[in-house]
């Protein structure tokens, strides 16, 4: 099975502030803000849809094309995506560009400040597809460059090949037109419970007539689990216990990812989105998007413990 997952690649680099951020604003100067935190350090991680799909689509024995695009200072990620084997073929370089990157302070009291550079991000990927087979090929648009998510849903159809589109954070850059074009004709269309509102807002849809665009709305609720919508009803599913919510960031692509390998086996989407429950538990043990790591074996004892017997 051929998977390709569209969307972005970054490094997040994160920093930490020993104090509060708002012991160093003046409020009757925030007209004109010049303030200078000192921070403790800076970590570097490993970050972006499309990597951390395609990161845990890894985790689960898969290997999938990442269509994105990288910047000069690409290479330590480069390397990181050898090392699990996958392929560069549909990462292309921006040598005059920095790869995208977001840069997180966070204070003694939780509150962040980010700046995102989209870097390399700016330009499309403008993979070519030699040739798709529709019935061993399921691809994931994930948000990324606005140009690759337009241009990539209409290869897919053109070509008959399934794919889930997954908007997410790009959905506020978008008008209800295009929203709607890309969801039409898609395998599932997935949001978080926030993102669908925004949807609903720019297009103008209620969840019945979402339904005559995809034929399925899969609707994650962070803990509360995710649901799934289709025309013959609708199927809640639990959220994993995980041994520690150490960080939340990345648990929406690892749900992602699972679902993808559920679908890949051939499993009904309840079953899918069992599998991406499970993933997500494991990416909130850790700091970081792709810090966490498992053996399947581990994968599926922690699917049997939550869930029941595995699917065959």
């Amino acid at each position: 099975m051929h998977i390709f997952v569209s969307g972005s690649l970054a490094y997040d680099r994160i920093m930490d502030f020993p104090g509060r951020f708002q012991d160093h604003i003046l409020p009757e100067k925030i007209h004109i803000l010049n303030v200078c935190f000192m921070v403790n350090g800076l970590i570097e991680r490993f970050g972006g849809t499309a990597g951390n799909i395609a990161y845990n689509l890894a985790l689960l024995g898969e290997k999938p094309v990442i269509l994105a695009t990288g910047g000069k200072d690409f290479r330590p990620y480069e390397d990181w995506l050898m090392q699990l084997g996958l392929p560069l073929n549909g990462i292309k370089p921006i040598p005059q560009e920095f790869t995208a990157g977001a840069y997180i302070t966070t204070d003694k009291g939780d509150n962040q400040i980010t700046g995102f550079n989209p870097g390399a991000m700016k330009y499309p990927s403008e993979y070519t597809f030699d040739s798709i087979n529709p019935k061993e090929t399921l691809a994931i648009i994930a948000p990324g460059n606005l140009e690759d998510m337009l241009a990539y849903s209409r290869a897919y159809k053109k070509a008959g090949a399934p794919y889930i589109f997954d908007p997410g954070q790009s959905i506020p850059a978008w008008e209800g037109p295009d929203l709607k074009e890309m969801a039409d004709g898609a395998l599932a269309l997935i949001v978080n419970d926030y993102e669908l509102e925004m949807f609903r807002k720019k297009t103008g849809l209620e969840e019945a007539a979402i339904l005559e665009l995809t034929g399925t709305l899969v609707t994650t609720k962070g803990e509360e689990g995710s649901v799934i919508l289709t025309k013959k009803g609708e199927e809640a599913v639990p959220a994993t216990r995980a041994l520690q919510v150490a960080d939340p960031t990345g648990a929406g692509d690892a749900y992602r990812a699972g679902l993808i390998k559920g679908l890949i086996l051939g499993q009904p989407w309840p079953v899918a989105a069992r599998m991406g429950a499970v993933l997500a538990s494991f990416s909130v043990e850790q700091q970081g998007t792709q810090e966490h790591q498992l053996e399947v074996a581990d994968f599926w004892e922690r699917y049997a413990e939550n869930f029941g017997p595995p699917p065959e």
